[in-house]
């Protein structure tokens, strides 16, 4: 409400307080703060949403709002569990009503994620992802009440910038799916034989028995209005470009790629791009790989272990391994840097003084147009 109508306002107030006492102005004056102290604007996150006339369950929808469109929030209220936000929409009518508080993010949360973007503005991406369930966008890489950015629906897509590893919640759900102000549902701790009879063997310690993984992701404004944020590794899906999947194998999984070669540009349209599984052309690719087996050096485990670069014949339409190491410990970001055929990537190696510093492998084509890689020296074998 802008101050030259919130004036008339309160001298009305102040009049009527003449005939009817104090008690009368007090309880006008907290309906009006109720109506202006919030003072926020918020986004629509939801693909559609309806304004209602109140948050009772036989309330009438108003309005429909869609994702990027803009509110006013006038107040919030918990009702029955569920937050709700009273706004004003930014129709012709300016609508007045009550949303879901879930279907909305504020301002000021979008510019933390936009932060949160901003500083990873110029980092290429590791890899692509989407979710199998509906699932929280946070602030930081942990289950907390006051860090959920929004909620993404089931298959959204998103660019993995980063992640983490974090000591593993057993009681943790699978699905982090929790509104604001809602406690998540947890499982009961259980004890699992099969890990109990490996430690009791001296078999080593796995990633996935002693880690959760956090990703730090991207995402496009038609899947998200908040632009970056952290997602819960349990219910993420990595989208492996067709033309490479089938060399992944049990014991060691892709965790980061990017192409070496350059894409058409019929293969570089937002249509192909929102699907990451049907990629372009084959091609040749430099691609990161894990382990299941913890290979911590001062209390840090490696993002990879693993190095391998797939080229593409493309007269024999065939791949063939240019360059493979199953036995480093690194760490993000793959940076491939480049024009044409002669490419560089760039990682971040343990050395043989078991320091961590830049390596750059160069790629070019010998005179049959095979692909060949020169490896730096210096690079620490995990033992």
């Amino acid at each position: 409400m802008k101050l030259k109508k919130l004036f008339p306002l309160l001298a009305i107030l102040v009049i009527g307080a003449a005939a009817s006492g104090c008690g009368v102005v007090n309880s006008a004056v907290e309906n009006v703060s109720g109506l202006v102290g919030l003072n926020q604007t918020g986004t629509v996150i939801a693909n559609r949403a309806q304004v209602r006339s109140s948050y009772a369950v036989v309330a009438a929808d108003l309005l429909e709002v869609k994702r990027g469109e803009n509110l006013e929030i006038l107040d919030e209220i918990d009702f029955e569990k569920v937050h709700w936000y009273r706004v004003r929409a930014s129709d012709e009518d300016k609508t007045e009503g009550w949303i879901e508080a879930q279907n909305v993010i504020t301002n000021e949360l979008l510019e933390k994620s936009k932060k949160i973007a901003e500083e990873d503005k110029s980092s290429q991406p590791q890899a692509t992802a989407q979710i199998r369930a509906a699932t929280n966008l946070r602030l930081t890489p942990e289950q907390r009440d006051d860090n959920i950015l929004v909620k993404l629906d089931n298959l959204s897509p998103f660019e993995i910038v980063s992640w983490q590893f974090v000591p593993k919640a057993q009681d943790a759900s699978d699905i982090d799916n929790a509104r604001r102000g809602e406690e998540k549902q947890t499982r009961g701790k259980t004890k699992n034989a099969e890990i109990e009879a490996a430690k009791e063997a001296n078999e080593p310690e796995k990633i996935d028995e002693k880690y959760d993984i956090w990703y730090k992701v991207r995402l496009d404004r038609s899947v998200s209005p908040a632009p970056a944020g952290w997602i819960f590794g349990r219910q993420v899906e990595l989208q492996i470009p067709n033309d490479i999947v089938f060399n992944q194998h049990n014991n060691r999984k892709f965790v980061a790629w990017q192409r070496l070669d350059n894409i058409d540009d019929v293969d570089k349209s937002p249509a192909r791009n929102s699907d990451p599984m049907k990629t372009s052309k084959p091609g040749s690719w430099v691609i990161l790989s894990r382990t299941n087996i913890v290979k911590a050096q001062d209390g840090i485990e490696p993002d990879f272990d693993g190095i391998q670069v797939m080229a593409y014949d493309k007269y024999n339409e065939e791949h063939y391994m240019a360059y493979r190491s199953g036995d480093v410990w690194g760490r993000l970001p793959l940076k491939v840097e480049g024009t044409g055929d002669n490419k560089t990537f760039v990682l971040n190696l343990r050395n043989t003084a078991g320091q961590t510093e830049e390596k750059r492998f160069i790629t070019f084509k010998d005179a049959k147009g095979r692909l060949k890689i020169t490896v730096p020296e210096g690079i620490a074998t995990v033992k």
